[in-house]
């Protein structure tokens, strides 16, 4: 199952008011497992970068003016991207922008069903908790001391170890085998479990001998006073 976790950047928080998309980070996902394959772009806005969002990302006008605008990087994008299911944090405002920037291009939008929110599967596992990002990789041991501020492909390749733990750990890998694999494994599987197959052994008889009622009987006439003999039998 192929999956990609993204992350986007923007000047600000409605593609409907004016913002546009600067940055996006993909990271690619097949059967919850990195594969290393990562995309990533910035672009120009095509529109002044507010204080506000330079503050949170440190994306300037200066640094986007000469990078590319979306639409001559959406072909590439969509490669990328083909058919998987996409996993973002607070997904509907990443998708939000993405599908905006694809309307402006005359590009079909991505259809929601392919939207995996690692945000309401953070709240369903953990109610009344902080789901930031920040706090959710505070809370399963995921090191983000390296981030200062927020960057598409930094959050995303963060959000892919959290997606990770939020559904399974990563010891769901080793369950996930492919079938092709699964299937050439068979063989020397099936040789593994006749070789280590468990040896039938007979019963073992666990009555006393005659020799041992005797000793036992022997013993039993040196104890003092034994308490069972206070007690009449039922």
């Amino acid at each position: 199952m192929r999956e990609i976790v993204f992350d986007t950047e923007t000047t600000g928080l409605d593609p409907l008011t004016g913002d546009r998309l600067v940055e996006i980070g993909c990271v690619e996902l097949v059967n919850r497992i990195p594969t290393g394959q990562t995309y990533h772009a910035y672009f120009n806005p095509e529109r002044s970068m507010p204080s506000a969002a330079e503050a949170v990302h440190g994306l300037s006008d200066r640094f986007l003016s000469d990078k590319p605008r979306f639409a001559e990087k959406v072909e590439e994008l969509l490669a990328f991207l083909g058919d998987a299911m996409l996993v973002a944090h607070n997904a509907r405002f990443d998708f939000g922008f993405l599908n905006a920037e694809l309307e402006q291009c005359g590009l079909a939008a991505i259809d929601y069903a392919r939207m995996v929110d690692s945000l309401t599967i953070a709240r369903t596992l953990h109610p009344g908790a902080k789901h930031s990002l920040d706090a959710l990789c505070s809370r399963y041991g995921i090191d983000r001391s390296h981030r200062i501020k927020h960057g598409a492909l930094l959050d995303a390749e963060l959000l892919a170890q959290l997606y990770i733990e939020l559904t399974g750990g990563r010891q769901i890998g080793l369950t996930l085998v492919a079938e092709a694999d699964a299937a050439a494994a068979a063989p020397a599987m099936a040789a593994t479990v006749a070789a280590a197959a468990v040896i039938v052994r007979p019963p073992r008889p666990f009555a006393p001998s005659a020799a041992e009622l005797e000793r036992h009987a022997a013993f039993i006439a040196k104890l003092d006073n034994p308490l069972w003999l206070d007690t009449p039998p039922p």
